[in-house]
């Protein structure tokens, strides 16, 4: 496989963790460097789903000093992965029968929903003039799936988290949905693209908004895991809950740090999933421990979020169209299904549009980052069965 960390150039500023059976585009490793360059940055990793963002490369992680780009991790604030372990026998439901006690999940819950109103109250977000959105799954590459262990690679530690071969996962990928957005752009009207120093009211105000952010994206993937399991009829446990799109403070001996992850998962908050395309598998891993310096200064202690894009998505239509249907994409090679009632978005989301999420794990694997825990094999993928989203 060859060295799995690439260095390349700005005296070792810049690094890409990946291998040699790793896709990674030179446009991503171009908007990677022109990153690097931005004052006061100290480090820029690139993770093995690597691949081009608007201006900025998603993937990636990014260590300043003295100054902070909120643009560097986007608008979807907080957008991150939910995954829980059911009490739902995974030979109780077809389907048929998944898909249709599912139904339709993409309206607001503002009517249907004592816990969107408690959660509203409660942690005060009726201040983001977003709340209806909260359980709305929204577009592009987010989704809530149903799930199974495929595989287990470490069973002591599979059964710490209480995970059982019996039962259906829930996996829920989303985050902030329209307040992340409007957060940033009230950024960029006033700032544009030069970041905010360090220690400034600017700073304060800013991480109000941002950690505002964070909390609805947490409560929207719960009410969104919630809403799934009434349909179902269904109960679950929590397994982990972790963003991959914020800012961190972090101190070190030379002061304080700021660590940018623009699809990046923290490798020192516990186990994430790094999930494959609707039609490819997801991984349960763990950073090895301990991190530390090394660790830090290697990966900015982050790992991939997912198997990254291979294709631009105004490609993806022309690409496929001549060689599927949308009834054909709306089935996986693993014998899945998928519920997008949006064709352009069904397309854009096909396994091909994709990397193989083997190879990303595998690169992380080679460069020492983690640990396996178990394979989890796509049941029913569902985006939007139609409704305009919120």
């Amino acid at each position: 496989m060859g060295n799995p960390i690439i260095k390349t150039s700005l005296i070792d500023k810049v690094s890409v963790i990946a291998s040699n059976k790793t896709w990674i585009e030179g446009g991503a490793i171009q908007q990677l460097h022109k990153t690097a360059e931005l004052p006061g940055m100290l480090r820029a990793v690139g993770l093995p789903d690597l691949h081009p963002g608007r201006g900025y490369p998603i993937g990636a992680a990014f260590l300043t000093q003295g100054r902070f780009y909120p643009a560097l991790i986007g608008g979807d604030i907080g957008c991150g992965m939910r995954l829980c372990m059911t009490n739902i026998d995974r030979r109780q439901f077809s389907l048929d029968k998944l898909a249709k006690r599912i139904g339709n999940i993409d309206g607001p819950l503002i009517d249907e929903s004592a816990a969107w109103r408690e959660r509203v109250q409660a942690c005060g977000l009726e201040v983001t003039g977003h709340q209806t959105s909260l359980g709305s799954i929204g577009g592009g590459n987010h989704f809530a799936e149903v799930q199974e262990l495929d595989t287990i690679d470490d069973p002591v530690r599979a059964q710490e988290l209480g995970l059982d071969a019996k039962r259906l996962l829930i996996l829920v990928h989303s985050g902030s949905r329209g307040f992340g957005g409007e957060v940033l752009r009230s950024h960029i009207d006033q700032y544009q693209h030069h970041g905010l120093e360090a220690n400034s009211i600017e700073e304060t105000a800013y991480f109000e908004q941002h950690d505002l952010a964070l909390c609805f994206a947490l409560h929207n993937r719960a009410l969104i895991e919630q809403r799934l399991l009434e349909r179902l009829n269904a109960s679950a446990r929590l397994v982990l809950d972790v963003h991959h799109n914020f800012l961190e403070r972090v101190e070190r001996p030379e002061g304080i740090l700021y660590l940018h992850r623009k699809g990046a998962a923290p490798a020192d908050r516990g186990p994430v999933v790094i999930p494959g395309s609707r039609g490819d598998y997801s991984y349960l891993v763990e950073a090895k421990a301990p991190i530390g310096d090394s660790a830090v200064h290697v990966s900015l202690a982050s790992l991939a979020h997912g198997a990254g894009r291979k294709w631009q998505r105004s490609e993806c239509y022309d690409r496929l169209s001549p060689r599927y249907t949308q009834e054909q994409l709306q089935r996986t090679k693993l014998g899945s299904r998928v519920i997008c009632a949006d064709k352009h978005l069904l397309f854009e989301e096909a396994p091909e549009a994709y990397k193989s999420i083997a190879s990303v794990i595998a690169a992380l694997q080679d460069a020492g980052l983690i640990r396996v825990i178990a394979r989890l094999k796509p049941v029913l993928s569902y985006k939007t069965a139609g409704a305009c989203c919120v």
